[in-house]
C-alpha cells in the first residue's frame, strides 16, 4: 500500500489527467483514497509519521485529526456516484483542503510545524486547483462536458 510521500509521487504520476480533468466520480475517488491513506498513516506507523513531519507532543490530538481525515476519505469515496454526492464530496474536499492548507502555510513559517508540510501545502493546493476546474453538478460547464464526452 502506498504511503506518504510515494503517494503524492503515484498521485501526479498516474492520476494527473483524471484530477485535473473533468470528471468528478475520478476526482471524489483519489481525493479519497488521498485523505484515507494520510488520516491512517499516522495511525498505522506513527514512528515514520513522525519521522517525516516531527515529534508530536499531544498524540492524542495527531490520531484525532488522522482519525477525521480518514473518515473524510471513506465519505468522498462512498459519495462519487450522484450529483448530489459529488456536491458532498466537492464541499467537504475544498473544505478540508483549504483548512489544512492555511494551517500549513500559517505554522511552517511560525516554525510550529516542519517545513515538509510544504509538500501537503502543495497536494492541497493541487486538491483545490482540481474541484475548481470540475464542473459542479447540474452546471451549464457540466452538461457540456457530458455533451463533449458523448462525441468521443
Amino acid at each position: 500500500m502506498l504511503r506518504g510521500p510515494s503517494m503524492l509521487v503515484w498521485v501526479f504520476r498516474n492520476g494527473h489527467s483524471a484530477i485535473m480533468g473533468r470528471d468528478p466520480s475520478s476526482l471524489c475517488r483519489y481525493q479519497g483514497v488521498f485523505n484515507v491513506v494520510g488520516g491512517l498513516w499516522p495511525l498505522v506507523n506513527r514512528r515514520s509519521f513522525e519521522w517525516v513531519f516531527g515529534p508530536k507532543a499531544d498524540e492524542w490530538l495527531m490520531y484525532t485529526v488522522g482519525g477525521l481525515m480518514a473518515s473524510l476519505g471513506w465519505v468522498q469515496l462512498a459519495a462519487g456516484g450522484t450529483a448530489e454526492g459529488h456536491r458532498l464530496a466537492r464541499r467537504a474536499g475544498t473544505g478540508a483542503a483549504f483548512t489544512l492548507l492555511t494551517i500549513d502555510l500559517i505554522y511552517v513559517p511560525a516554525g510550529r510545524i516542519r517545513p515538509t508540510y510544504l509538500l501537503d501545502a502543495a497536494m492541497e493546493v493541487g486538491w483545490l486547483l482540481a474541484w475548481f476546474r470540475t464542473p459542479q453538478p447540474g452546471s451549464v460547464s457540466a452538461a457540456m462536458s457530458r455533451v463533449r464526452g458523448r462525441r468521443r
